[in-house]
């Protein structure tokens, strides 16, 4: 019985990985070539990694890879921790700006009363008014699966309350034991 050799290659070294921040620095930087630029904005063109990464730490500074598509990626000289530190402040900045938009839901009976209808209502206007989006959802117990219409009315006389700051985004659909209806803000 003949037993496999493991075979091993001097000198092989195992793919490097950026760090957690997804930027690559110097010696992470696998290309044999890179497009360099240098701290002041000027293009010196495509040169050997090696002498990229030489020229960087002549000048105190890393070699930071900026883009990696394409055949040769672009490296520029700079302080690593400063780049990293800007990405991270874009990010937050960007994250900041966004407006997350909210489904509120308010639930309802076939057999609301009115003063409820009323107090949801309001409550659906508000909602609409921050900019959420708005789920009406009307649930059936018991026997009032037989009075799909009155539920379907309901939502009817939602829409028709809300037509002058909402638009229908899903129409009123039975799924199950509960109708939905989702309303969003015009534009």
């Amino acid at each position: 019985m003949e037993v496999p050799i493991k075979t091993i290659v001097p000198n092989a070294q195992a793919p490097v990985v950026a760090d957690k921040s997804g930027v690559r620095v110097n010696e992470q930087i696998s290309n044999p070539q890179v497009r360099l630029i240098l701290p002041n904005g000027e293009n010196v063109g495509i040169v050997t990694t090696r002498e990229a990464i030489r020229k960087a730490l002549d000048q105190g500074l890393d070699l930071v890879e900026i883009s990696s598509t394409g055949q040769f990626p672009v490296c520029k000289i700079l302080d690593a921790g400063k780049y990293k530190y800007e990405l991270q402040k874009r990010k937050a900045d960007s994250r900041k700006k966004q407006k997350v938009i909210e489904v509120k839901e308010i639930k309802f009976t076939p057999n609301i009363g009115e003063n409820d209808y009323g107090v949801k209502m309001r409550a659906a206007r508000r909602f609409l008014e921050e900019g959420n989006k708005v789920k009406f959802t009307l649930r059936f117990r018991g026997r009032e699966m037989s009075y799909v219409d009155l539920g379907m009315a309901v939502l009817n006389r939602a829409r028709a309350d809300l037509d002058d700051i909402a638009k229908v985004e899903v129409e009123p659909k039975l799924e199950g034991r509960q109708m939905s209806l989702v309303m969003s803000k015009k534009a």
